[in-house]
């Protein structure tokens, strides 16, 4: 999931992208047409082109801030989107919800490229493999500054420790802020125990005098300006952090994080399913996976992919693509209404603590 993100409209493209005009489906639909929506600046606008070029179809693009806000649309069905990029959970639950047509895999031979390790990941959310295609991954922990920071960080608990205090970022997010509390006390970060959620929120509520702030991009940027002293983080944005200060340090914690995949999936009221099987072979290229690695900084799972990546220590460093085996990572999963709803009001009880 692109967690930080500014909703961009990119123009002056040589095919046609309506943005944000939220208008795709007004546009006439013919054979050499593609609708994708997407996530803001998550996909290098050239490979749009060279896509257009290649095949003579034309993407029309529009783009989301957030799964909950394109949800509701898809779910509407009042716009005919091919193609859009959810996260883990929010596949789930359009899976659950017969929002999705499942993908014909032999339309996509380059789908090898994409190592084993991820469908096996994506089957946390798409049993069988039949809906999504993987896409970015990422992982969630702790950046912290070296010279702000002196004791040893391989723990969810040094974001409680009161010398810290009010030099601590958390996410605004509420299954993120959730996920810290319960793999600190050794939950699934997907429970729906009661008891469970409840020690979590309470243990949240103990931390939030220590908290300087609840935020979501400005952890990037507070963190480069030497603001605090450590964030949550995704693992994309770390990377990018590192290369703009290099006293921050990223770290998985040792009771385990979150790694999360956006996938591409077809809706069921696609219209142009073939373009959109097309597209997804073409993004499963080595060539043009790189191409987007490189534009965006999240990690690809694409194995190939990755072998192109020139700068020895983004190839092979441990916060893009950490060796899974040596980490207790899961993905997020549907809750369903009923969870999200009681979720949603246990963190406001964080908040207004």
């Amino acid at each position: 999931m692109k967690k930080s993100i500014a909703l961009v409209c990119a123009a002056g493209l040589a095919i046609s992208l309506l943005g944000c005009s939220g208008n795709a489906a007004s546009k006439e639909k013919d054979e050499n047409s593609l609708y994708v929506y997407n996530w803001g600046e998550y996909i290098d606008p050239e490979v749009l082109t060279m896509f257009t070029e290649e095949t003579g179809i034309e993407v029309i693009y529009d783009e989301y801030e957030t799964n909950e806000i394109m949800y509701p649309k898809i779910e509407a069905g009042a716009v005919s989107y091919d193609l859009i990029c959810p996260s883990d959970y929010m596949i789930n639950k359009m899976i659950k919800n017969d929002l999705l047509q499942p993908v014909d895999f032999n339309n996509i031979p380059n789908r090898v490229n994409i190592g084993d390790d991820y469908w096996e990941m994506a089957e946390g959310f798409d049993p069988g493999n039949v809906y999504a295609v993987p896409y970015i991954w990422g992982t969630v922990g702790i950046l912290y500054n070296k010279t702000m920071v002196k004791d040893k960080v391989d723990s969810w608990s040094i974001l409680w420790d009161p010398k810290y205090k009010d030099e601590i970022l958390m996410q605004d997010s509420v299954r993120d802020a959730f996920m810290v509390a319960e793999k600190y006390l050794g939950y699934s970060l997907n429970t729906t125990d009661e008891d469970e959620l409840q020690e979590a929120k309470e243990l949240l509520q103990q931390q939030k005098s220590l908290v300087q702030a609840y935020v979501v991009d400005q952890v990037r940027d507070k963190m480069i300006g030497n603001e605090a002293a450590m964030g949550v983080i995704y693992s994309g944005e770390a990377i990018y952090t590192q290369r703009e200060n290099p006293d921050l340090e990223y770290v998985i914690p040792k009771e385990g994080s979150n790694i999360w995949i956006d996938c591409w999936v077809i809706p069921k009221n696609a219209r142009h399913k073939e373009n959109a099987e097309k597209f997804l072979d073409f993004l499963c290229r080595p060539e043009i996976a790189y191409m987007n690695f490189d534009y965006i900084t999240y990690s690809t799972p694409n194995i190939p992919a990755r072998e192109l990546i020139e700068e020895e220590d983004i190839r092979n460093s441990e916060i893009a693509f950490p060796n899974l085996a040596d980490y207790s990572l899961e993905t997020y999963v549907s809750l369903g209404e009923k969870a999200d709803r009681h979720l949603s009001d246990l963190w406001r009880e964080v908040k207004s603590y």
